[in-house]
C-alpha cells in the first residue's frame, strides 16, 4: 500500500487513568512515577487494559493502517523498560541532565545492565489479540537510556551502551516472536547529543538490531512539543542513520518546517514523515498535511513514505489527537489518488 498511516507510539492516556496535569507539569519520568496513576495498584492493570482498548479502537476508527498500544501503561516512553533491567538501583536514583539542560532523577547504574525477563511482550500480545490491523510496539534505544542514567559502574559509556543494546536486542527478538509487525526503537537523544551518538550511539543501535529480520524503525526527534518549545530547522544527527540496519526512520517535519532535502541521505529506507504538528491542539486541514508530505516527495520515493505525527501524542487532548489522525488518514487518501 502507498502512503500507509501510523502513530509514532503514544496516544493520550485518559484523565481517569493518570493525572494529566501532573504528567504535563514535569519532565518525562526516568525512574518509576507511580504517583501519577489515579487508580489503586490492585486495579491498575485492569484499568490500563481498558484504556489500551480505547486507544486501539480510536486508532482503528480514525483509519490508521498500523496501530500501537498507545503506550498507555507507561509513565514515559522509556522508563518502563529502563527500570525493569538488572544493574540499576531504583531506590537510590541518580541525576542526569534532561535534553533541556534541567536535572532529573534517573536510574543509577550499579552493576551490569541485563534484561532479566521480557518487559513489553505481554503488552504486545494484548495489542495483537485486540486488532486485525498491523501492529507496532516501541522500545527505548540503548543510547537514549544511557543518557537518561547515572553511570556509577562502567569504566566507559561505550561499554554501558553495548550492554543496554544487548538488553534491547533480546527484547526485540521476543517481540517479533510474539507477533509484532513493526518494532520501533526510540532514540531522541541522538539528536540532542550528536557527538556522543557518532562516537558510540550508532554502534550500540546496530548492536540492538543485530540478527533481527523483522521490520524495525528508529524514531529520532526534537523532544515533546509540550515540553521543548523551540525547534531547530534541521537535524544534527540524521544522515548517519543511513548506516543503521533499521528499515524505517521516523522524523518530524511539521512543527520544525524541516528542510526535507535532508531526507535524501536516507535513500533506501522507508521514512515516517512527521506531518502532524503536536505543539497545538488545532486540527490541521487535509490540504496542509498533503502539502507537508509533498515537501518530502522530491527526496523520498512515494513507495517509501509513511504518514505519522511528528512525535508521540501523549500530551494532546484526546479529541484533538483523534481529529488530527482522521485528517492525516484523509490526506493519505488524497496522496494515493495522485500517485496510484
Amino acid at each position: 500500500m502507498l502512503f500507509p498511516t501510523t502513530i509514532v507510539g503514544s496516544f493520550p492516556q485518559p484523565e481517569w487513568l493518570i493525572d494529566r496535569a501532573k504528567l504535563a507539569g514535569r519532565f518525562p519520568p526516568r525512574v518509576r512515577a507511580r504517583e501519577l496513576w489515579r487508580i489503586p495498584p490492585q486495579y491498575l492493570q485492569e484499568a490500563q487494559n481498558d484504556a489500551t482498548l480505547v486507544a486501539i479502537r480510536a486508532q482503528e476508527e480514525a483509519g490508521l493502517d498500523i496501530v500501537s498500544d498507545g503506550e498507555i501503561r507507561r509513565e514515559s516512553y522509556s522508563n518502563r523498560f529502563a527500570t525493569a533491567l538488572d544493574g540499576v538501583d531504583l531506590d537510590n536514583p541518580g541525576t542526569a541532565l534532561d535534553r533541556s539542560g534541567h536535572p532529573n532523577p534517573v536510574p543509577r547504574i550499579v552493576g551490569r545492565i541485563r534484561r532479566r525477563h521480557p518487559v513489553e511482550v505481554e503488552d504486545l500480545k494484548f495489542l495483537r489479540a485486540h486488532t486485525r490491523r498491523q501492529v507496532k510496539i516501541t522500545v527505548p534505544g540503548p543510547f537514549t537510556m544511557l543518557q537518561q542514567a547515572q553511570n556509577d559502574f562502567y569504566k566507559t559509556e561505550e561499554e554501558a551502551a553495548m550492554d543496554y543494546a544487548e538488553a534491547v536486542n533480546a527484547e526485540i527478538r521476543d517481540l517479533f516472536a510474539a507477533g509484532a509487525d513493526v518494532v520501533q526503537i526510540d532514540e531522541p537523544y541522538m539528536q540532542a547529543r550528536p557527538e556522543k551518538a557518532r562516537q558510540y550511539g550508532l554502534a550500540a543501535l546496530n548492536r540492538a538490531l543485530e540478527g533481527i529480520t523483522g521490520t524495525t524503525a528508529v524514531h529520532i526527534c526534537f523532544g515533546y512539543a509540550a515540553i521543548i518549545h523551540e525547534r531547530p530547522s534541521g537535524y544534527s544527527f540524521l544522515p548517519e542513520l543511513a548506516q543503521c540496519s533499521c528499515r524505517q526512520v521516523s522524523v518530524e517535519t511539521a512543527q520544525s518546517h524541516l528542510d526535507c532535502s535532508a531526507l535524501a541521505a536516507l535513500d533506501g529506507k522507508r521514512v515516517m514523515v512527521g506531518c502532524i504538528d503536536l505543539s497545538t491542539p488545532e486540527v490541521e486541514s487535509v490540504a496542509t498535511i498533503v502539502e507537508r508530505i509533498r515537501r518530502a516527495l522530491p527526496y523520498v520515493k512515494p513507495e517509501n513514505v509513511i504518514l505519522a505525527p511528528d512525535c508521540g501524542m501523549k500530551y494532546l487532548p484526546r479529541d484533538a489527537a483523534i481529529g488530527k489522525l482522521r485528517a492525516m488518514v484523509a490526506a493519505a487518501r488524497v496522496l494515493r489518488e495522485e500517485h496510484h
